[in-house]
């Protein structure tokens, strides 16, 4: 049974700074492309970060300089350390392996208010 588990979300004020951790189980990890994707209300869901099993990283224009996507394979575990938040990060933060048809996490709230 795959499980991804989120945890980290939260209310947060403009500037300030979350990390996000997803615990995976029943998924050989190490050979997945990890990623972080969002999506806030009346939005559709998009990729905010991935780190490929070979250790590479890419991020959305819009996060680039401010997110850092990091994994631990030893944990089966992956984190996105958000900096700098604004307002327009508010979104569910889904924990995803493998892209569209892979396995999803139940989400975690960021919310960036004032």
């Amino acid at each position: 049974q795959v499980q991804l588990v989120e945890s980290g979300g939260g209310l947060v004020q403009p500037g300030g700074s979350l990390r996000l951790s997803c615990a995976a189980s029943g998924i050989a990890f190490n050979f997945y492309t990890m990623n972080w994707y969002r999506q806030a209300p009346g939005k559709q869901r998009e990729l905010v970060a991935a780190s490929t099993s070979g250790g590479r990283t890419s991020y959305a224009d819009s996060v680039k300089g401010r997110f850092t996507i990091s994994r631990d394979n030893g944990k089966k575990s992956v984190y996105l350390q958000m900096l700098s938040l604004k307002p327009e990060d508010t979104a569910v933060y889904y924990c995803n392996a493998g892209g569209g048809p892979g396995y999803w996490g139940q989400g975690t709230q960021v919310t960036v208010s004032s």
